[in-house]
């Protein structure tokens, strides 16, 4: 179980709550990871691979990993309106954006 838990913690600069993953480690829990992307753009980009990467160690060891699409938060954009790269988007560019 400190294998599994190693091989989680390499290139992580934070582990949040250790000692309950890896009890859930010990006693085999089949976890499920979640994860969310946010369709402001049509593409994924380089930085988007240390997630992918964290998400297919846990898969490798077993556990279940949900990709998910924020579609929401890419219809709000930045709500504070400092960030010009993340305008609101309608329904329509999401569904699109969603597709690659």
């Amino acid at each position: 179980m400190q294998d599994a838990l190693d091989e989680i913690k390499r290139g992580a600069d934070e582990l949040l709550v250790e000692s309950e993953l890896l009890e859930k480690f010990k006693i085999r829990k089949r976890l499920r990871i979640k994860a969310g992307f946010d369709p402001t753009a049509p593409d994924l980009h380089l930085g988007h691979t240390v997630l992918l990467n964290k998400l297919r160690q846990f898969q490798l060891l077993g556990h279940q990993v949900v990709f998910l699409i924020g579609d929401f938060t890419g219809m709000i954009g930045d709500p504070t309106g400092k960030n010009a790269t993340r305008p609101p988007l309608t329904r329509e560019a999401v569904a699109e954006n969603a597709k690659t």
